[in-house]
């Protein structure tokens, strides 16, 4: 999440598929020479002024989406949210409380859902969770002066994993409940505090034995292993570059290639697994401060939160070409 937010009120800033690295090497840091993601289209608009700042999402077995908003960002509550495949129903899940924000969120395979709370208030921030047909609790209490924003669940779903974006920590924090301990807090995490917008570790995932982080500031990507005693291993710099990065994905479960968020200069990137990159959409495609991306098969989402006037919040989707993606 590449954003200043003062809770109350802020001020907007300005499937299995591996591509050879002598190919992706000629692409790196140009349009892709054949398009790989075309056909965008806005799938849901959303609202600012209500509060619908859409900031991660999650795609759900049913193909339905899970979408946290900041709502304080807009002076108004946050919202969980879940949106039919084609955006055309809505249903709030949870309402938050004015001054506080709903950041990352994740889903069991028992359908529970966990979301951050971004807030001041020491009862409320912290990681919680949204049983099916069930009502909102706290699963982990976390500082009241960090910021947690990206959340991934470990594949056991023993283990919540949160990047605070200020504090430079990844926290742990049990499934079951309980109190959260710091799994890993490192420079490679950390923020820049002279920074307009200063933030450090902020997207993540666990993905085929490791977690992946982004940092803002440092503007890179980064795959920290989970070792079998369940510590981080050695921390592996994918890429580097990526100003204004924040959430990200995969193409599939099986593949390391990401597609990159980048909030602040409306672009999502390609990135492969040997660190080139390709910027796939641009502003011309529609982004508006794009907060995180997320893969059903063929289809790609963006959520833009629409920070910088006129707040076109909205979330998109676009379809990847597998072909193109493999150079035919």
């Amino acid at each position: 999440m590449s954003k200043t937010l003062n809770l109350a009120a802020a001020a907007a800033a300005a499937t299995a598929v591996f591509v050879s690295a002598p190919y992706a090497s000629a692409t790196a840091g140009r349009e892709h020479p054949k398009p790989v993601v075309t056909d965008v289209k806005t799938v849901a608009p959303f609202d600012w002024s209500a509060g619908e700042v859409p900031e991660n999402i999650t795609v759900n077995p049913d193909s339905t989406l899970t979408v946290s908003m900041l709502g304080s960002y807009a002076g108004q509550r946050p919202e969980l949210v879940r949106l039919s495949a084609n955006g055309q129903h809505k249903t709030v899940l949870v309402t938050g409380v004015l001054g506080d924000g709903f950041t990352g969120n994740t889903r069991g395979s028992d359908g529970t859902i966990y979301y951050n709370v971004w807030s001041k208030d020491a009862s409320r921030a912290g990681v919680w969770k949204l049983p099916p047909g069930g009502h909102p609790s706290r699963v982990a209490a976390l500082p009241a002066d960090g910021l947690p924003n990206g959340l991934a669940i470990d594949p056991a779903e023993r283990t919540l994993y949160v990047t605070d974006s200020i504090k430079g920590t990844i926290w742990a924090v049990p499934v079951a409940g309980g109190q959260a301990r710091a799994w890993l807090t490192d420079q490679a995490l950390a923020r820049d505090p002279k920074a307009q917008l200063s933030f450090g570790a902020n997207g993540l995932r666990y993905h085929n034995g490791a977690l992946w982080v982004t940092n803002f500031n440092k503007a890179t990507l980064l795959r920290i292993p989970v070792t079998a005693a369940g510590k981080p291993g050695r921390i592996h710099q994918v890429t580097d570059g990526e100003v204004g990065i924040d959430d990200f994905n995969f193409l599939s479960s099986r593949s390391d290639i990401v597609f990159t968020a980048r909030n602040t200069q409306n672009k999502v990137d390609m990135v492969y697994p040997n660190g080139t990159k390709v910027t796939v959409l641009t502003a011309a495609d529609g982004l508006a401060s794009p907060t995180a991306t997320a893969v059903r098969g063929h289809e790609l989402y963006i959520t833009d939160a629409g920070l910088a006037a006129p707040h076109h919040a909205q979330l998109q989707g676009a379809r990847i070409n597998l072909a193109r993606l493999q150079g035919r």
